[in-house]
């Protein structure tokens, strides 16, 4: 494969905008640190809805979903799917309390919501774990797609992309702040999804596919279309649906897709203009990410079947790519192959686009928790705010060197997506109680953060001889099985220390106003004192929240299904989903009057 004149002037086109955007806002980005992390707070939902969704675009994420597709059919996605649920709960529950709490960086928040030496702890440990380890693993599997592509489309070596594709986002990281990548991720978005749709367009019509209805009637293919796993094999029902659905939503920590929110979904919440406008941007978001975004990806893999079956075909496709980079992934990026001159350059710049757009919003993301969270915390409380904004790049540039070392030593990212929901297994219910439960103190989340690493190390280390047909557990029962153990823990932990300070609960609840229910004895404790936290204008929406939630989730899951099924031609069942979208969009529009605030 070639790349023509035309293909070249559409990449460098690409890399010129970005540039010249970044360039152009970096003055006003630059003024103050609030500026640099939050745009001054200013954002609407619209702006930051796009750009929460961009962010998780990756150029990892189509080759995750043809992994997951060609190993365990389109209803392998539940593996993510479920985290709809999380999205949802964080749209109607926790994106006004995460606007109301007026913190910096959701690390932040240990300070507000805890006292003591132990908040210090966690507020600088998780600042430096997630921050620079955590995240610069997720850029790393984001860097090795980007590898992937550059190996299978363009030849060049790894060390090649890392430095070309890798150069031009940490300049315009570094020198935009928060407004740059924001303003970036709106037309990143839009270049990533016509790209995306336009190569499955194209690949569908290729005379080795066949077309759609062609390729639905393949024999390969067939096996792998159903959007629910197969009820007959209890195993792999219950390791992609049962499981997602009913343990691992509330229980993982996994980044965008946070219990109770947090990391760069809490960032874009925080830049809200408002509790609505958070509120707003998060449900934007879930709307596209699950809703929208996956079909394209979903047909280029399957489309993938009929011309590269298995392993085997693609290395002799690709007999130059290293042996211990050979996946199901690779698929994706060797379909792109056969688009034509200038589709495969708007293809190729989508895929820049995705790969610069979640960069850059984890560069942004992790230098914010160093400069706030750690240097002017721990460092130098005194600093000035230009020297922040300083910090801030140089972090960027270190978090960017980083992660593009460690990539270098990946072979699979559905691999690390694994080990990312087993290492925060446990702590999700910790995420979405400390806001409600006052008894929650900074013990518990110390312990649920060490109990789940330990516990996970030890699962995955003895998982041959534990988890297995021949063993005590089955398969399927480790990640539940870490659960229970770091919930456990987590739970008599809170239960045999001491709770926070008596101020520094009354602080919280008078400023966020969580709901009475879980703070009752701070409340009254406080009204023995003679002091009234409880502002009696702030409505209890929780109740409408979670119902919100509930018929917010039945509306984005019946607009994924009714697209696939306009897609595999069950016009039936697809008119009875857009019945119930019809209907679930009126009861959220009466929903929202109850909880929204008075301005918007």
């Amino acid at each position: 494969m070639s790349l023509t004149s035309l293909d070249y002037g559409i990449i460098i086109g690409f890399f010129a905008l970005i540039l010249f955007i970044g360039i152009y806002v970096s003055k006003s980005s630059g003024k103050n640190s609030t500026e640099y992390f939050l745009s001054g707070r200013n954002m609407p939902w619209w702006l930051l809805g796009f750009s929460m969704v961009a962010t998780t675009f990756g150029a990892d994420t189509p080759l995750l979903v043809a992994d997951i597709v060609r190993q365990n059919g389109v209803a392998g996605n539940w593996v993510w799917w479920a985290f709809l649920l999380t999205g949802m709960l964080t749209v109607f529950v926790y994106a006004k309390l995460w606007r109301k709490s007026n913190v910096k960086t959701d690390i932040e928040f240990y300070e507000l919501r805890y006292s003591g030496k132990p908040a210090t702890f966690l507020r600088g440990f998780r600042a430096l774990y997630l921050g620079v380890i955590f995240n610069v693993l997720v850029m790393s599997v984001v860097t090795l797609a980007a590898i992937k592509i550059g190996g299978v489309m363009l030849g060049i070596q790894p060390w090649e992309v890392v430095l070309y594709a890798g150069t031009i986002t940490v300049i315009f990281s570094a020198i935009g702040g928060f407004k740059g990548v924001v303003y970036t991720d709106f037309i990143l978005f839009f270049v990533a999804m016509i790209g995306a749709i336009g190569a499955a367009y194209y690949i569908l019509n290729l005379p080795q596919v066949g077309g759609l209805k062609s390729l639905l009637e393949n024999e390969i293919v067939l096996t792998k279309i159903s959007l629910l796993p197969d009820f007959n094999n209890t195993e792999l029902l219950i390791t992609l649906l049962v499981i997602p659905l009913t343990v691992q939503w509330w229980s993982a920590w996994y980044p965008g897709s946070e219990p109770g929110g947090g990391g760069y979904v809490a960032q874009r919440m925080l830049a809200a203009k408002n509790e609505n406008h958070a509120i707003g941007a998060t449900f934007f978001f879930n709307i596209l990410h699950y809703a929208l975004r996956p079909w394209p990806w979903i047909l280029v893999a399957l489309a993938s079947l009929v011309i590269f079956p298995d392993i085997a075909s693609l290395q002799t496709a690709f007999p130059h790519i290293e042996e211990g980079k050979l996946g199901h992934d690779l698929a994706y990026p060797a379909m792109l192959n056969f688009l034509p001159a200038g589709l495969l350059g708007l293809v190729l710049a989508s895929l820049i686009a995705a790969y610069m757009s979640t960069i850059s919003s984890h560069l942004n993301w992790g230098s914010s928790y160093m400069v706030n969270d750690f240097y002017k915390r721990f460092v130098k409380p005194e600093a000035s705010e230009k020297e922040l904004v300083n910090i801030g790049r140089i972090s960027t540039v270190l978090l960017m060197v980083l992660s593009s070392l460690l990539a270098l030593t990946f072979n699979n990212a559905l691999q690390v997506f694994n080990v990312i929901i087993l290492f925060g297994a446990g702590t999700g219910l910790l995420f979405i109680l400390r806001w409600f439960w006052w008894r929650i103190n900074a013990w518990s989340e110390i312990s649920a953060m060490v109990s789940s690493g330990i516990i996970s190390l030890l699962a995955e280390k003895y998982s041959d001889v534990l988890f297995g047909v021949d063993t005590f557990f089955p398969a399927w029962s480790k990640y539940p099985l870490v659960v229970l153990i770091t919930t456990l823990i987590w739970v008599i932990v809170t239960y045999v220390t001491s709770p926070e300070k008596q101020k520094t609960l009354e602080n919280f609840y008078q400023k966020i106003q969580p709901s009475i229910l879980g703070w009752k004895p701070v409340i009254l404790s406080a009204e023995k004192k003679g002091i009234n936290i409880v502002n009696k204008s702030e409505k209890n929406d929780v109740p409408s929240g979670i119902l919100a939630m509930v018929f917010g989730t039945i509306l984005v899951y019946s607009v994924l299904f009714a697209t696939g099924n306009f897609i595999y031609g069950n016009f039936k069942l697809a008119f009875i989903l857009v019945f119930i979208i019809i209907v679930t969009t009126i009861i959220l529009i009466k929903l929202w009057n109850k909880i929204k605030s008075t301005s918007f």
